[in-house]
């Protein structure tokens, strides 16, 4: 099996359409998250397309793009009723 990273996708869009295409692209990589924060466990490969696939959408003069890496090392913090997030062994799309 492929090992995956967990990284925090987060992004800042100005133009509305370009706005929905990013949503749609990162959205099919997310495991959870809200507005334009979202968490995503990637493999490399996973990882290089989903840059790629932004670094079409966004105008860099004006779009904000950030893919942060956590390190697995620390533990994971919730608040409220969050669930902490967890890389399953399968995703379902559908």
């Amino acid at each position: 099996m492929k090992k995956r990273q967990l990284y925090i996708a987060a992004y800042d869009i100005a133009n509305s359409k370009r706005l929905r295409q990013a949503l749609f692209v990162v959205r099919s990589y997310a495991s959870g998250g809200q507005k334009s924060v979202y968490e995503c466990f990637l493999t490399d490969a996973e990882k290089d397309h989903l840059l790629a696939s932004m670094k079409s959408i966004i105008d860099p003069d004006e779009d904000r793009f950030l893919l942060l890496q956590l390190d697995a090392r620390c533990r994971v913090r919730t608040l409220g009723k969050a669930v902490p997030p967890q890389d399953g062994a399968f995703y379902y799309v559908g």
